[in-house]
C-alpha cells in the first residue's frame, strides 16, 4: 500500500522560466536512465523479490523514494514552464535573446501536458518499460541498479552545468547527493551478495558443466589492432574469486567450423540455385 504526502522530498523552485531547460530535464525524468526507470526497476524488483526480507525491504524503500523524485522533477518542469504560454512566447519574440530560449520549448509541453512534465525523454520519445531490469537474480539486478544510478547521476551532473539558475542547481545538488548514496548502497549490496554466493552470475550453474571449456574462462583475446589492452588487470591479473589467473592471447585461433547452411526449399523463393552454389 502506498500513501501520498503533499510535501515534496526537497524544496523545488526556479529563478525564472526556462522552457529549454524543462525540455532537457525530461531526459532525467522519462529517459532510459531517468527517474521513471529506476523507480519502476526497483519497485518491480521489490514486488518480485524472494528470499531474505531485508532485500525486499531495501528495494521497496528506494523504489518509493524514487516515486518522490519523479514528482520533484514534474514540479521543477512545471515551474520552468510557467510563463511559457503561446501569448508569452509571442511577446518574448520581441527580445531576440529571450526568443531563442523560448524557441527551444518542447511543443508537447504546451499541446499535450498543458505546461507539465511528460513521461518522455528530452526528444519526446515515450518512456519504455523495456528500460527496466528485474530478473529475479539479486546480484544481477543489483549490478544493473548500480549501472542505472551511475548513468542517471552522470546526466544530472551534465544538466547542472547547463544552467546558471541557482535554485535549479540546488535541486540538482540534492539529487546528486542521493544518487551518490544510492551507488554506495548498491555497491554494499553487491559486496554482500558476492561474499555469499561468489562473483559470477548465476552462482548456481554447475561448475562441472563448464569443465571442458573452463580454460576459456580466464583468456583475454586480443582481436583488434594494437596491444595496449595487454597491460590491463583483465589480461594480467587473477579472477576475483581466486579460481585462476588470466592469460593474454595475442593471436587467438578460431575453434569452430565454417558455417555451411543447406539451400532452403524453392517454396521460400530465395531464388538460389543449389547446383551452382554447391559447385563453388
Amino acid at each position: 500500500m502506498f500513501r501520498h504526502q503533499k510535501e515534496l522530498q526537497f524544496e523545488v523552485k526556479v529563478e525564472r522560466p526556462d522552457p529549454m531547460l524543462a525540455r532537457q530535464i525530461q531526459e532525467v525524468l522519462g529517459g532510459q536512465f531517468g527517474e521513471m526507470t529506476v523507480m519502476m526497476q526497483y519497485l518491480f524488483q521489490g514486488f518480485n523479490c524472494r528470499g531474505e526480507e531485508k532485500y525486499k525491504d531495501m528495494l521497496m524503500d528506494i523504489g518509493t523514494e524514487e516515486i518522490g523524485h519523479v514528482e520533484m522533477l514534474c514540479a521543477l518542469i512545471s515551474q520552468l514552464l510557467d510563463g511559457a504560454s503561446p501569448e508569452a512566447q509571442a511577446e518574448a519574440a520581441e527580445d531576440p535573446a529571450i526568443a531563442a530560449i523560448m524557441g527551444g520549448i518542447n511543443p508537447q509541453h504546451l499541446l499535450v501536458s498543458g505546461l507539465g512534465g511528460l513521461p518522455t525523454n528530452s526528444n519526446g520519445v515515450p518512456w519504455n518499460g523495456a528500460y527496466i531490469v528485474a530478473s529475479g537474480n539479486l546480484l544481477a539486478d543489483m549490478r544493473s541498479n548500480l549501472h542505472a544510478e551511475s548513468q542517471g547521476r552522470l546526466q544530472v551532473a551534465r544538466l547542472y552545468h547547463m544552467t546558471k539558475d541557482e535554485d535549479v542547481r540546488a535541486v540538482f545538488r540534492k539529487m546528486l547527493a542521493r544518487d551518490r548514496y544510492h551507488q554506495y548502497q548498491w555497491m554494499a549490496a553487491i559486496q554482500e551478495l558476492e561474499e555469499k554466493n561468489g562473483v559470477v552470475v548465476p552462482a548456481s550453474f554447475p561448475a562441472e558443466a563448464e569443465q571442458e571449456a573452463q580454460p576459456h574462462a580466464y583468456e583475454f583475446w586480443d582481436l583488434s589492432e594494437g596491444t595496449a589492452s595487454s597491460t590491463g588487470l583483465w589480461a594480467t591479473g587473477s579472477a576475483p574469486d581466486g579460481t585462476g589467473d588470466y592469460v593474454y592471447l595475442a593471436n587467438p585461433s578460431s575453434k569452430g567450423q565454417i558455417p555451411n547452411p543447406e539451400i532452403p526449399s524453392p517454396a521460400l523463393h530465395h531464388d538460389l540455385d543449389a547446383k551452382k552454389v554447391s559447385s563453388k
